[in-house]
C-alpha cells in the first residue's frame, strides 16, 4: 500500500474515532483516549530504536519530560498554539536524542541501557533545581476551559494527540519500508557483521537515537495542558518509562503495528482499571501480561500471528494458497495455474 493511501486511511479511522467518541456524549472517553494515543506515540516512538535498531531505551520518560518542560519554559516566556508548542518539544528532544546517541551508542546491551536510565536521573535532577519551571513546586498551566469549534478543550487536545499518533505511525511505517529500515534491521540482527559489509551503523543509530527521541517529545508537548499542573515526579514517571517498553514488546517489535496493538491494548486495560480499581494497579497489570507474552509470545501479538500463519495447515489456507504452495513447490512451473485446485 502506497504511504500516501496509508495515511488517508489512517486519518480517516481517526476522524472516525473523533466522531464515534463525540457522540457518545461524556468527554471522559476524551480523557481516557488522549492517554491511549499518548502511549500509541510513546511505543511507536521507543520501537524506533529499540525494536528496529535492537537498543534498549530506558529514558523514554526523560525525553516525554523535555518536551513538557519545554512548554513550560515557552508557556512562561510567550504563550503559543500547541502545534508550535510540539515543534519546539520534538527539536529539544530531538537535538537531546542526537546528543545522548553521540555519547552512549558506542556501549551495547546492558551498558547502553543502563547509560539512558542515568540521563533520565540526571535531566529530573536538573529539573528540579531550575525554578524557571517551577522546580520541585511543580508549574501551572491555566488553559481555557472551550475552544471554538470542538467546544471543550479535553476535545481539542485529544484531536491533537491522534494527529501526532497518525504521524508517528506513518513515520514508522515509512522507515520500516525504507532502506533506513533495512540499515535499522542489519544493526538489530548482527551489528559487528553490518560494519564489517560497510554499513554506517554509527550515524544509522544516531538518526534513529534522534528520531525517536523527537517523537517522544513531542507527545510530552501538550502534556501540562491535559494535566494543568506539572511536577518533576509525574513528568518523569516511571509509568512512562515501563509502558513505553512492554507496549511494543506485548504487541510485537519487528513491526509498526505491534507497538500500536500493544498500546490500544495495555492502555485501554489501563484505564478500565483506574475507574473500576486504582491506578496503582497499572503497572502491575503490565507485569503480569509482560511475563505472561514471554513465557507464551516471546515475539510478541504479531509474532503469535505470524507463527500461526505459517504453521496453519495446508487444507485451512484456501483455494488460493493452495495454488501458491503448488507454486513455490521445487520443481513447479512458475505462473498461473490452470483448472481448480487439487
Amino acid at each position: 500500500m502506497r504511504s500516501d493511501r496509508f495515511l488517508l486511511i489512517c486519518l480517516l479511522v481517526g476522524g472516525a474515532v473523533f466522531a464515534g467518541a463525540i457522540a457518545l456524549g461524556n468527554d471522559y472517553y476524551f480523557f481516557a483516549g488522549y492517554v491511549v494515543l499518548q502511549y500509541v506515540v510513546l511505543s511507536t516512538a521507543w520501537n524506533i530504536l529499540g525494536g528496529y535498531c535492537g537498543y534498549v531505551n530506558f529514558g523514554s520518560a526523560a525525553f516525554f519530560a523535555l518536551g513538557a518542560y519545554s512548554t513550560i519554559a515557552i508557556h512562561k516566556l510567550y504563550p503559543m498554539p500547541i502545534p508550535v508548542l510540539l515543534i519546539f518539544g520534538g527539536v529539544v528532544s530531538g537535538v537531546v536524542g542526537f546528543a545522548m546517541g553521540y555519547l552512549t551508542l558506542r556501549l551495547r546491551g546492558a551498558f547502553f541501557a543502563i547509560a539512558t536510565l542515568a540521563l533520565a536521573v540526571v535531566l529530573q535532577t536538573l529539573i528540579v533545581n531550575w525554578d524557571f519551571v517551577g522546580g520541585s513546586r511543580g508549574a501551572y498551566i491555566v488553559r481555557p476551559e472551550a475552544i471554538a469549534p470542538f467546544g471543550s478543550y479535553i476535545r481539542y487536545l485529544f484531536l491533537i494527540m491522534m494527529l501526532l499518533a497518525v504521524g508517528a505511525i506513518t513515520v514508522a511505517r515509512l522507515i520500516e519500508r525504507s532502506r533506513l529500515g533495512y540499515g535499522f534491521a542489519t544493526i538489530r540482527d548482527d551489528e559487528l557483521a553490518a560494519e564489517a559489509s560497510g554499513v554506517p551503523t554509527l550515524r544509522l543509530k544516531l538518526i534513529a537515537t534522534t528520531i525517536s527521541g523527537a517523537l517522544m517529545g513531542m507527545a510530552g508537548a501538550p502534556f501540562p495542558y491535559y494535566i494543568s499542573f506539572l511536577q518533576p515526579s509525574s513528568a518523569f514517571s516511571l509509568d512512562y518509562a515501563v509502558n513505553s517498553i512492554a507496549m511494543p514488546l506485548i504487541g510485537g517489535t519487528t513491526s509498526w503495528v505491534g507497538p500500536l496493538i500493544g498500546a490500544v491494548l495495555l492502555g485501554s486495560l489501563q484505564q478500565i482499571a483506574t475507574v473500576t480499581i486504582s491506578s496503582a494497579v497499572n503497572l502491575l497489570i503490565v507485569g503480569f501480561l509482560l511475563v505472561g507474552f514471554v513465557m507464551v509470545a516471546p515475539n510478541g501479538i504479531v509474532g503469535l500471528f505470524h507463527k500461526y500463519i505459517q504453521h496453519r495447515p495446508v487444507g485451512q489456507v484456501g483455494q488460493v494458497g493452495r495454488r501458491r504452495i503448488a507454486a513455490d513447490a521445487p520443481g513447479s512451473v512458475s505462473g498461473p495455474v490452470s483448472g481448480p485446485a487439487p
